[in-house]
């Protein structure tokens, strides 16, 4: 390596750790995976992580990690892959787990899907049994961006699936594609009959909310309301508050424009679409959310925390009701890609890509 490269690498490498040296929290590197994207806690502190070109992993919290076997073929490139994890909220009872991932379909086209499947876990490692997939993104289309795929159980059980809208603009109005929107489901893959547009039935069946773009991350607040983070068009990442039968306007409306410069209309020219509660320009690139109800960090507790991937950042975020903003932005040095709560109240963390590493914060 030329020493002028490895004097910059130095630089970056010190900048990096002098930048994290000022963060309310200590930062441990657990483990490192190939491309991770989603991680779930179990019962027994472990954690199930995927990889997106198909491996599911069970991990220790000291990093020693085992394959689980049974996944199934998933289409991988771009975007797309083996995405999230979740666990039914009876899990200790029927450990059942719920997966989302890319699958093809005729052609060159593709779309999500989410599948339940039993889990069997060893001291190392495990496996998935009785696979079922009980959703799919309806029409599976080309391309290979804005799956969105994640899986979220409210506190009633229900599952919610957040659907992007593929780069393909208009189906996140259209109600006759899950494309661009928020689903709602029961555990078993059914239609709730108090579903909002369930009158219509088929796919507009499934949508608790639509007119998104490339929702990423999705939980719940202290107060049981939902949110959602979601890539935007250049200069339009946004934070929302979800509301049943909500519409978030795009692609008609975005405080973003497209990336060939065209301009969209921001949302305060169509104020029947609800407007975000947060934008950014420049964008942070959410790659996941998650709301905190630890004691570790007690003064954290109820604020939202963004994973951020062009930004290299965890984003803190706090709310008034039903009102947020961003109160704190940490530099982490990487592409952040995913962001979940342990057991014992620290925060765990992602990296994207190649080599991308397992962090666990906690206070200083």
């Amino acid at each position: 390596m030329p020493n002028r490269l490895i004097v910059l690498l130095s630089i970056a490498i010190a900048g990096c750790a002098a930048a994290q040296s000022d963060h309310p929290f200590a930062v441990n590197a657990v483990a490192e995976f190939n491309e991770p994207w989603a991680m779930a806690f179990l019962p027994d502190g472990r954690l199930l992580v995927t990889e997106k070109k198909g491996r599911l992993l069970v991990v220790t919290q000291d990093g020693e990690s085992g394959e689980v076997t049974g996944v199934p073929d998933v289409d991988y490139g771009g975007q797309g892959g083996f995405g999230d994890i979740a666990l039914h909220p009876e899990y200790a009872d029927n450990g059942t787990v719920y997966f989302s991932y890319v699958e093809a379909g005729e052609g060159d086209t593709r779309g999500a899907a989410v599948a339940t499947a039993r889990l069997s876990l060893e001291e190392s490692g495990g496996a998935l049994s009785d696979v079922a997939v009980i959703w799919r993104q309806v029409p599976k289309v080309s391309g290979r961006g804005h799956f969105g795929h994640r899986l979220l159980f409210s506190p009633d059980g229900d599952l919610f699936i957040a659907s992007g809208e593929r780069q393909k603009f208009d189906p996140a109005q259209d109600m006759q594609s899950n494309l661009g929107k928020i689903v709602r489901l029961q555990a078993d893959g059914s239609v709730p009959v108090d579903n909002p547009f369930a009158d219509q039935g088929g796919v507009a069946a499934e949508v608790w909310s639509l007119g998104h773009r490339n929702p990423l991350g999705i939980a719940f607040d202290a107060n049981g309301e939902l949110w959602n983070i979601e890539m935007g068009p250049r200069g339009g990442d946004e934070l929302n508050h979800v509301l049943r039968a909500g519409n978030y306007g795009y692609p008609l409306v975005s405080n973003g424009r497209h990336y060939s410069g065209k301009d969209i209309p921001d949302h305060d020219t169509r104020p029947e679409f609800a407007a975000p509660k947060v934008w950014w320009d420049p964008v942070i690139s959410p790659g996941g959310l998650m709301i905190y109800s630890g004691r570790l960090f007690a003064d954290w507790n109820s604020d939202a925390f963004i994973a951020g991937l062009s930004s290299q950042s965890l984003v803190r975020i706090e709310f008034d009701g039903a009102e947020a903003r961003e109160a704190e932005r940490y530099a982490m040095g990487a592409r952040i890609r995913a962001v979940e709560q342990g057991p014992n109240g620290a925060i765990w963390l992602l990296e994207d890509g190649a080599g991308g590493r397992l962090l666990k914060l906690t206070p200083r």
